[in-house]
């Protein structure tokens, strides 16, 4: 395999942050060790960017002090802090696009001179904010690749978590296409990566050129080595990951459990916090059950691993779940999943290796995940095998050196070195008419 000179755009990648600034980082430096990578990222990263240490070819690090300050302010004095909130990613489009054309600024000359063989952006993952590299780079030979891109998951009809999460302006979304660049990014792309089955759906025009790498990943180094053994005698410790918000469906969780929970026969951590947890510690104490259940609060990603490594089943019934970075860990660490099939967890989680619940009703996945969940309290040896087996598959398709290995199969199809990859997602989806951003 040749060494590429890729020109890397990930603005937020940040290796002490979380979340896609996180993952962002990661990727990155997964493809660093195969490739020559100069990174361009926002100025306000470049320290922690450094300190790690990683092995980019180059750091570039864009400063936009007023735009910076401005997108600051409004973080937390209009958004509250909020991350969960729908307007979000509308209000980011102008800092996306100032972004890159401070960067096409600063790297037009290396590119015209030849300097890189391809052009990727990262972050942001979410397909609604377009990018002017395609169009600026037309009278060049470097061509442009985008994603791993994930977003336009439908909201599940029925559910009463969806409900309460839904905002007014996810009717809006499909606006997005109406957006300067939007169109000239994906049709001036040489390859566009998906990162769900519903993504690939969304860009199903594009076919062609579309192929399907998963968003989520993890370090080789947070596979567990041996699995905990399984005590036919003691108590499934069950846990649930994630911010105390409706769609996360911390209560279904919970009104699953219950029947174990009360009889003694599991106990149950929520691990994470939000708007969501007075209710939830309500509905423990109306099921019976407030002994058997304990609430965390927020844990450091270390903390949080180590609970999910003394996990025996992670239940974690999210009505709509993008990626779902938590289930790739939690398999990691070798906790049995238990999502919902929909979205990122019910295309990472295979019947080998955990358990996935189609979104019909609310008392129907309770009645079903229940069942599931009775299946391993008498039958420790098939809670055993899903572990084992969990974390092998991890190792083998979902750590970041998995995840470069394979956009890199895209990244030579596109500099003509290498055959076309075969990366189909794993469903076939057609597009949903109701997304959201």
């Amino acid at each position: 395999m040749s060494r590429l000179r890729i020109l890397l755009l990930a603005p937020d990648a940040n290796p002490e942050s979380i979340s896609l600034a996180l993952e962002g980082y990661s990727h990155g430096e997964a493809l660093a060790q195969l490739h020559a990578v100069t990174l361009v990222a926002r100025s306000c990263n470049e320290e922690a960017l450094r300190r790690t240490q990683a092995p980019f070819h180059v750091i570039e690090a864009i400063g936009m002090p007023w735009l910076d300050r401005i997108y600051a302010w409004s973080l937390r004095w209009i958004f509250k802090d909020n991350y969960h909130s729908r307007a979000l990613t509308p209000f980011l489009y102008p800092f996306s696009l100032a972004f890159e054309w401070r960067a096409w600024r600063r790297m037009r000359t290396r590119i015209i001179a030849g300097e890189f063989d391809i052009v990727l952006r990262l972050l942001p993952a979410n397909p609604v904010l377009p990018s002017p590299f395609p169009f600026l780079l037309r009278n060049c030979s470097v061509p442009f690749v985008i994603g791993p891109i994930n977003g336009g998951l439908p909201w599940p009809q029925g559910f009463s978590q969806a409900d309460n999460q839904k905002s007014w302006i996810d009717n809006l979304r499909d606006l997005y296409r109406f957006l300067p660049f939007a169109r000239s990014t994906y049709r001036r792309a040489a390859a566009i990566i998906a990162g769900s089955s519903q993504t690939y759906a969304e860009f199903a025009t594009y076919r062609d050129k579309l192929f399907f790498v998963p968003e989520n990943g993890v370090s080789r180094s947070l596979c567990s080595g041996n699995v905990r053994p399984c005590e036919d005698d003691s108590k499934l410790e069950l846990i649930f990951l994630g911010a105390l918000v409706p769609y996360k469906a911390c209560d279904l969780a919970l009104r699953a459990a219950a029947p174990f929970l009360r009889s003694g026969l599991a106990h149950f951590t929520v691990v994470g916090d939000g708007p969501e947890r007075n209710r939830l510690e309500q509905l423990t104490n109306s099921l019976g059950i407030e002994e058997s259940v304990s609430f965390c609060g927020m844990l450091t990603h270390t903390e949080a691993m180590q609970r999910l490594r003394s996990a025996d089943v992670m239940v974690y019934p999210s009505v709509r779940e993008f990626g779902g970075a938590v289930v790739v860990e939690a398999l990691a660490a070798g906790a049995v999943p238990f999502v919902a099939d929909f979205g990122g967890p019910g295309d990472t989680v295979r019947p080998d290796v955990g358990f996935k619940v189609p979104l019909t009703n609310e008392s129907d996945v309770v009645s079903q995940m229940e069942g599931f969940l009775g299946e391993l309290v008498h039958n420790r040896n098939l809670l055993h095998q899903l572990r084992e087996q969990g974390i092998s598959y991890v190792r083998e398709c979902l750590t970041w050196e998995a995840k470069a290995q394979a956009v890199t199969r895209v990244l030579q199809w596109v500099v003509r070195r290498g055959p076309k990859p075969d990366l189909p997602p794993p469903k076939a989806l057609v597009a949903g008419t109701v997304a959201s951003w």
